[in-house]
Parts: C-alpha cells; structure tokens; sequence
C-alpha cells in the first residue's frame, strides 16, 4: 500500500475538525491521517505501508517545461529552499505546524517514509510501483491525486483508491474497467494520454488549447495514443478542419508536457524498499511522548491494525 501521504494528510486538516485547546499545537491533520491509516490497514490487509512523501512539490524540471505547472499555489513572498524560484507551496499555518509531527510520529512508528530530492511524492510512487511489478507484487496507491490513474495495470495488480469521493472508507477502487466506464480510454496509459490533451487546471497544465476531454477520447479512440497521433501530425495526416489546426498551433507542447504529466517509474531510491510492516515500534519513547503531547488517542488502534508490538 503506497500512501499519498500529503493528498491524506490535507483531506484530514480540512475535513476533522480541531479539537485543540488553548495554547497547544493543533492536531486534526494528525489524527485524521492516523485514523485513515488504521482504516486503510484495516479493510485492505496489505502487507506493507509507505508514506510517499514530497520532498519538492514543485519540481525545477517540470516548472521549466511547463511554467504554469502549480503556479496557482505558490505562497506570495515565500521562501523555501529547494523549491523552485525559492517558492513554497501556499500552505494554511494550522496545517504546516502539524507536519513535523507526522514526520515524527511515522518515524517512531517505523512505517517508512519515502521521498526523494527533486522529485514529488507521485514520483516515488511510479517508482515503488514499478519495482513492484517487477518483483510481482500487486500495489493499492491511495490518493485523492487523477494524476496517478497513469499506473493502473489490472494484468500487474495495480490499483488507485482514489479518495477524493468517499475518502478512505467509501473512495473509488480504480482499475481499467472504472477508467474505460468513466473517461472512455484504455488502462493507465490511455490516461496519461489523456492528460496530455486535455490538461489539468488544478495543476496549471493548459493542455491543447480548444480540445477537452470528449474530443481527447475521441482522437485517442481514432489514433490509439498520443504517440500515434504525433506521428500523423509529422506525416501531414492531421484531423481535417478547426481541430487540424487547433493540433498543428498546439506546437511542441505535447512534447513538453510529457515529463510533466508522467509521473517518474525510475528514480534513484536509496536501498531496497519492500514496504513490509515493521515488527515492532522504532522508537517507544518517542511514540509515547508524541502520543501524550498531542493526546494522540488514536495510536493504539494503528497499532493493532498493523500488528506490530508497542
């Protein structure tokens, strides 16, 4: 199970209310998540968890080719080091205090956190997937992210709970029949391919302009893929008419974006990483305090669903 740690930890701020007093650090980004983890281990028994984590959300290489590419987000006068432009994600102060704790607390559970200079937390997923699927282990992604609809396979085992409707109780389990029933293409790579044509405001990606999501299906159902498509538009076999020409003025913005769209299948992650459950607790005394500190009364059920020794 590869967790979209952010995508989680964000739904739990704006979706638990607060129930801090006076004075102390506010919690319901923490306890949300942890009672999201305890439910995702509960009803899906996975043998092993990872905290997919964003060590740049905005990476330099994506930026570059597509300038726009969450530019809606970066936080006025920021400064955060890494980020391009030394830009930092607009993130509201309620919630930027609470991430150290769940850094904390993931680390004194020992369930791994994964991340990787450069890169996004989607990126490390495409890459634990893919090394999963070489070892023959099948992979549930949980996010609220469509972006990661690209590595639904049903033939390798990998599915995407996608949480944004239902959260982690009642989200869509995605696989190759939701993606044919809902946007009409052909597994995660007829998804990715329709990202490319279509674009994703929510990301600041335009997309070609002119051509939505309908007509996206369409000249994928006609040409089979994106690639296939390119290669009638440098034969001179474009679509006839206004989408002809909305294709031809598009320029080489396919070519850009697809760095951008494509999530990264094969970062250079230090070590091997089999996602399995640890044992026992990494550090009992720091879990304690944490869980005092914060009354962090939901640790023991993640505990027990795990099935590690405190």
């Amino acid at each position: 199970m590869l967790l979209d740690t952010a995508s989680l930890y964000f739904r739990a701020f704006y979706g638990v209310p607060d129930r801090s007093g006076p004075g102390e650090t506010p919690r319901n980004a923490v306890t949300g998540l942890v009672d999201m983890m305890a439910t995702l281990v509960e009803t899906h028994r996975p043998s092993g968890v990872v905290a997919c984590w964003d060590d740049d959300w905005r990476p330099a290489f994506r930026v570059e080719a597509i300038p726009t590419y969450k530019a809606h987000r970066v936080a006025e006068g920021s400064v955060h080091e890494g980020a391009p432009g030394g830009a930092a994600e607009e993130v509201p102060e309620a919630l930027s205090v609470q991430v150290p704790v769940i850094v904390e607390l993931l680390a004194a559970i020992g369930v791994p956190r994964i991340g990787h200079a450069g890169f996004e937390a989607d990126d490390v997923i495409g890459t634990l997937t893919t090394r999963a699927i070489q070892a023959g282990r099948p992979v549930l992604v949980v996010t609220g992210d469509r972006d990661l609809f690209q590595l639904v396979d049903d033939a390798a085992g990998v599915r995407v709970l996608y949480t944004a409707r239902g959260g982690v109780r009642g989200g869509d389990v995605v696989d190759e029949r939701f993606l044919r029933d809902t946007y009409g293409v052909d597994g995660g790579a007829g998804y990715a391919d329709l990202a490319l044509l279509r674009g994703d405001p929510s990301d600041g990606l335009p997309g070609v302009k002119g051509i939505g999501e309908k007509t996206a299906v369409r000249l994928l159902e006609q040409y089979g893929s994106v690639a296939a498509l390119q290669e009638a538009l440098a034969a001179g076999e474009a679509p006839a008419g206004a989408l002809g020409r909305k294709l031809a003025e598009s320029g080489d913005y396919l070519d850009r974006a697809r760095p951008v769209v494509l999530v990264a299948r094969d970062i250079p992650l230090e070590g091997p990483v089999d996602g399995g459950v640890p044992e026992h607790v990494a550090d009992p005394a720091a879990l304690a305090r944490l869980v005092e500190s914060h009354r962090l009364t939901g640790v023991p059920r993640l505990l027990t669903a795990l099935g590690i020794r405190p």
